[in-house]
């Protein structure tokens, strides 16, 4: 008898619990977040149906709200903190809290860049077998090097170039002592010996190691901010292209770049872009940075793009929704053009991640010339409803027309760009 009225009552709740998972009110209670930012002069709307009263919390010169179609708009005032209460008939039945942000402007890239990478010491890539009078062997493989590793010093001193090892090499080879290598291997610092030994077929002592001490390569800038024309752009790490590890910066610089052909994308070959650096090989920016969110450093000078060099307002990753949207890329020479894009989904992150949108290109012209996102595009802006929403990162190998973006959020800051107003004073 228990036993049953137990299961009558289960199923009463369970019936209860899905009418009320229907109720509409109900449905958009669970669309209300809990907390959202918003910039100064900037409208966000919040999914609340107007049977749903909003008011304003004790600091409300922060924001203005107005119902409107439904929704509820919240406009940024004033850098400062409040709280929307919603009510049902009457009852609070939830609160979100509001965050003015300072606003923020920036100005989107679109523009080719060569791009000219330095690591820190100089990078292992491989192993060379040296013709000694014992067989073939490498001094360096034998001395527990591993291709990826990074060599910082050399007998005690910093190793900044492939230039600097030389020296110690054939010191070392005519004394016959061993050298003294610190070697960084991820996250952890090695300290080894190795003796160089002699390649008899040319007379010199090698230590049996492929290095390389800069990389090099094209990508596209994403944005600037003008005032500390400090900028981001490629939207993803640059990584050795025989180690695959992501290279440590110790500086670099960027360049302008010309794309000179299109190699067009095709299902399971993805294109690329072609171009050389600009003739006159000016320094326009340097490199501090190189992160899963893409390369950072200060522009030397502004760049100008031939669409528009008005800053625009960026959007945060809550805001981005699916829907059309602009890439501004080059595919011919210097001219950067805008291109339709549509954003199939996006993911608001609370914390940084790569990755935040699915992209399909949509633009017959760029799907003609390229097939869609080529290598090189990486970078490219993304712009939807006036505004900096993130750039393009990645290419789907199978279908070249989609890809993935990554939010500006992130981006910014990476580039050290206060997003959050943490630099001023609250």
């Amino acid at each position: 008898m228990h036993d049953n009225m137990r299961k009558a009552i289960g199923v009463i709740l369970l019936v209860s619990l899905l009418s009320v998972g229907f109720f509409k009110p109900f449905k958009e209670y669970l669309l209300i977040p809990s907390e959202m930012n918003v910039f100064e002069n900037q409208t966000q709307a919040v999914p609340v149906n107007a049977s749903i009263s909003a008011e304003k919390g004790e600091l409300s010169e922060a924001f203005t709200l107005k119902e409107e179609h439904g929704h509820a708009n919240i406009t940024g005032q004033t850098k400062g903190r409040s709280e929307v209460v919603y009510d049902l008939a009457g009852f609070p039945i939830k609160k979100t809290k509001v965050r003015v942000l300072p606003e923020l402007k920036v100005i989107p890239g679109g523009q080719s860049i060569g791009v000219k990478l330095h690591s820190v010491g100089v990078l292992v890539v491989g192993f060379h077998q040296v013709m000694t009078k014992d067989g073939k062997k490498s001094p360096g493989e034998q001395a527990g090097i591993e291709s990826g590793d990074i060599i910082i010093k050399m007998n005690g001193h910093k190793i900044d170039k492939m230039s600097d090892i030389a020296p110690f090499i054939q010191k070392a080879g005519k004394t016959g002592e061993s050298l003294d290598l610190l070697v960084k291997r991820d996250k952890q610092k090695i300290k080894t010996k190795l003796i160089p030994t002699k390649d008899e077929a040319e007379g010199k002592y090698r230590i049996g190691l492929y290095i390389r001490d800069s990389a090099a390569g094209i990508g596209t800038m994403t944005f600037f901010e003008p005032k500390t024309k400090k900028y981001g752009a490629l939207g993803h790490v640059i990584s050795d292209m025989d180690t695959k590890k992501p290279i440590v910066v110790e500086d670099g610089e960027i360049v302008r770049s010309t794309v000179t052909s299109i190699e067009k994308g095709k299902g399971g070959n993805p294109g690329e872009k072609l171009a050389r650096f600009s003739s006159e090989r000016k320094t326009i920016g340097d490199i501090n940075r190189n992160s899963p969110f893409g390369i950072f450093g200060t522009l030397h000078q502004p760049i100008k793009n031939n669409i528009s060099d008005k800053a625009l307002p960026i959007a945060l990753s809550n805001e981005v929704k699916k829907g059309p949207a602009q890439m501004l890329t080059v595919i011919e020479n210097d001219k950067v053009e805008k291109f339709d894009i549509e954003i199939v989904s996006t993911t608001p992150q609370k914390f940084p991640a790569t990755k935040g949108m699915v992209l399909k290109v949509t633009d017959p012209k760029l799907l003609k010339r390229t097939g869609g996102i080529v290598q090189g595009m990486s970078g490219s802006p993304i712009i939807q409803n006036g505004k900096v929403v993130g750039a393009v990162t990645h290419v789907f190998v199978n279908d070249p027309t989609s890809g993935y973006g990554v939010h500006i959020e992130w981006m910014l800051s990476e580039a050290g760009v206060d997003v959050y107003g943490k630099d001023k004073a609250s």
